[in-house]
C-alpha cells in the first residue's frame, strides 16, 4: 500500500469511525447531480446524520458553536438551527428576522462531538430552509436535492382562517378548535408577548391584552366551535381588547403560552364535556360503563427483547387479557374493549381511534421496559401520564414507544401531534388530568402492596397512543425485561395474574371515585 494510500485510509477511519459505542452507517447525497456519503446512526428504526458533513458534503455553509453544542445550517433566505439531545427546530428569514420553532418527534444525537439529526423528519425543513424539496428515500438510504422548489414564505404564512398573514402585526392570527374537553383558542404571535388579564362576565370573557397591534384584515366570523359564539378585538384606551361571546356549557378559562412558537393559547373548559343539546342524557353518557385495554407492540413490532429472548408484545398480550377477564367477571356493568386480542400490529393513531369510537371511559396502555444493556440491575414498574418528559430517561422511554410508527404506511399524520399533546396539557386543570392523576396514585399503592416487582413511581411523558385518546388513561411500564428477575417475573403466569389483579383492583377504586365526582359535577 502506498504511502498516499494509507493515508486516504486513515482518514476515512477517522470520518465513519465508531464512536461512543455506535456503528457508524454511510448515507448518500445527492445534490445537482453530485453524490457524496455522510455518516449515520441508526437507532430505533431511525436514521441519523451528521449536521456537520451533511454540510460539508454539498458545499452548504454552516456554523458550529461548540460551547453551545449548536449547528446552524446557512441557506440563502434562511437559517436552520439544532441542538444537540434536543427535539426543537429553529428556521430563521435572513429578510425580515423572523423566526419559527418547530418540534421533531425524537430528539437530536450528540456523538463523538458531532449534532446527529433525524432525517427521517428533519428532511421536511431543510426543505423549507433550500427552498427545494429535500427527499430521504428509507429504503436506499439516500438524500436527494430535488429540482422541485418549496415557497417557504407561502408555507409559513399559511391559510385558512387566520385571512393573509402579516408578520408586521404582533398577534396575526387565530385558530379555534374544539377537544373533548372544551375548546382552544389559539392567537398567533409574531414574538412573545406578554400574557394578557382576564375575566368572565355574563357569558363574555373578557381578554385586556397591552400595546400590541393586531392585523386588522383577521376575519373573526370564520369558524365553528361549540363554546365561543363570537370573536372581536376592539380597542380601549389605545390597548386591544379582546371579547369572546360564550355559548351555555362552558365552566373556566385558562390563558398560557405555547412554548413552541410563542402563539397565546386560550382554553376554555366545558363543564365535563355537558352538550346542552342532550342535556337528558348526560348522565348516561358519562358513565363509567367502558374501559379500554390496550396491549402494545404486536405482530410486526415484537416491542422490546428480553435477557432470555421473551418478547414484550406477548406479555403485554397476556396481562391485558387477564385483565379483561377479571373486570368482565367481577364488573358487569363494564365493558372490555382491547385494542387487539391477538398478536397483529395496530397503528398507534387506530388504538385512540378504537378507544374513542367505543366511548371509553378509562385507556389502559401496558408496555414493558427495557434497557440497552442486557442483563441489568435496573428494575421496576412505572405508570406515565401524558406530560412532556421532564427527565431524559422519561423522554427516551417516550421515544422508543413512540418510534413505532416506523412500521406505518404513513408518518404524515403524526407530525402535528406535538401540538395536540400541548393543547391537552394546556388543559391540565381538566378533568381528564385530574382523572388520570386519581388512577395512577391508586394504581401505585395497588401495586406497592400486590406485584413483586417494586415501583418506580409516577412519572411523565409524551406518548403518541395516550394522545389519541380523548378520556384519562395511562401508560403502564411493567418492568424491565432487561433485567433477569423482572423479565422471569413478568413471564410467568403467576406474575402476570398478579399485575392483572393490581390494575383491577385500581380499576375498581377509581370507578367509585370517578361516578363521585362526575355526580357532584353534573349536581
Amino acid at each position: 500500500m502506498t504511502i498516499r494510500k494509507l493515508i486516504i485510509f486513515l482518514l476515512l477511519l477517522l470520518v465513519f469511525r465508531p464512536v461512543e459505542g455506535q456503528r457508524l452507517l454511510k448515507v448518500s447525497v445527492t445534490k445537482d447531480g453530485k453524490t457524496s456519503y455522510v455518516p449515520s446512526i441508526k437507532r430505533k428504526g431511525l436514521t441519523y446524520i451528521s449536521a456537520d458533513d451533511f454540510c460539508k458534503s454539498t458545499s452548504i455553509n454552516y456554523f458550529r458553536n461548540t460551547k453551545t453544542q449548536k449547528t446552524e445550517i446557512k441557506f440563502k433566505n434562511f437559517n436552520l438551527k439544532f441542538t444537540a439531545k434536543n427535539n426543537f427546530v429553529i428556521l430563521f428569514s435572513k429578510a425580515d428576522g423572523k423566526t419559527l420553532v418547530y418540534q421533531l418527534p425524537v430528539s437530536t444525537l450528540f456523538v463523538g462531538g458531532k449534532i446527529f439529526i433525524p432525517i427521517d423528519y428533519a428532511a421536511e425543513y431543510l426543505s423549507l430552509a433550500a427552498e427545494r424539496k429535500i427527499i430521504f428515500d428509507r429504503l436506499n438510504k439516500s438524500i436527494i436535492f430535488t429540482d422541485n422548489p418549496v415557497n417557504t414564505y407561502a408555507v409559513l404564512r399559511g391559510n385558512g382562517n387566520t385571512g393573509e398573514i402579516n408578520y408586521n402585526y404582533d398577534i396575526y392570527g387565530f385558530e379555534v378548535e374544539d377537544k373533548v374537553n372544551g375548546t382552544l383558542l389559539r392567537l398567533k404571535t409574531s414574538r412573545k408577548i406578554l400574557l394578557p388579564r382576564g375575566s368572565l362576565d355574563n357569558g363574555k370573557l373578557y381578554l385586556f391584552f397591552a400595546k400590541y397591534s393586531v392585523n386588522p384584515g383577521i376575519d373573526f366570523k370564520n369558524f365553528k366551535s361549540d363554546l365561543i359564539k363570537s370573536i372581536s378585538f376592539k380597542s380601549v384606551k389605545g390597548n386591544p381588547q379582546l371579547v369572546i361571546s360564550l355559548r351555555k356549557g362552558y365552566s373556566s378559562f385558562d390563558v398560557s403560552t405555547d412554548v413552541d412558537n410563542n402563539d397565546v393559547l386560550v382554553s376554555i373548559h366545558n363543564k365535563i364535556l355537558r352538550n346542552p343539546d342532550f342535556e337528558n342524557t348526560v348522565a348516561k353518557k358519562w358513565k363509567f360503563d367502558v374501559v379500554v385495554i390496550d396491549p402494545g407492540h404486536g405482530g410486526k413490532d415484537p416491542g422490546s427483547i428480553g435477557v432470555t429472548g421473551k418478547r414484550e408484545k406477548d406479555i403485554n398480550l397476556a396481562i391485558a387479557l387477564k385483565l379483561g377477564e377479571l373486570i368482565k367477571r367481577n364488573m358487569k356493568d363494564v365493558k372490555v374493549v382491547y385494542t387487539r386480542k391477538t398478536d397483529r400490529f395496530v397503528e398507534l393513531y387506530k388504538r385512540g381511534k378504537i378507544a374513542n369510537e367505543n366511548n371509553g371511559k378509562l385507556f389502559i396502555s401496558i408496555h414493558a421496559n427495557s434497557l440497552r444493556k442486557k442483563p441489568s440491575k435496573t428494575r421496576g414498574f412505572e405508570v406515565y401520564l401524558l406530560r412532556p418528559g421532564r427527565t431524559k430517561e422519561a423522554i427516551e422511554i417516550a421515544e422508543f414507544e413512540n418510534s413505532v410508527i416506523k412500521f406505518e404506511d404513513n408518518l404524515d399524520r403524526y407530525k402535528k401531534l406535538t401540538d395536540e399533546n400541548f393543547i391537552l396539557i394546556s388543559m391540565a386543570r381538566s378533568s381528564f388530568m385530574r382523572f388520570s392523576e386519581t388512577f395512577s396514585d391508586y394504581l401505585n399503592n395497588e401495586w406497592t402492596d400486590k406485584v413483586d416487582i417494586p415501583s418506580r413511581g409516577i412519572k411523565q411523558a409524551g406518548f403518541y397512543v395516550l394522545v389519541g385518546a380523548s378520556m384519562p388513561g395511562v401508560l403502564i411500564e411493567t418492568g424491565f425485561l432487561s433485567n433477569r428477575k423482572d423479565e422471569k417475573y413478568l413471564a410467568s403466569k403467576k406474575g402476570q395474574q398478579k399485575i392483572a389483579e393490581a390494575i383491577f383492583e385500581a380499576v375498581l377504586k377509581y370507578k367509585k371515585y370517578y361516578e363521585k365526582s362526575v355526580k357532584k359535577e353534573l349536581g
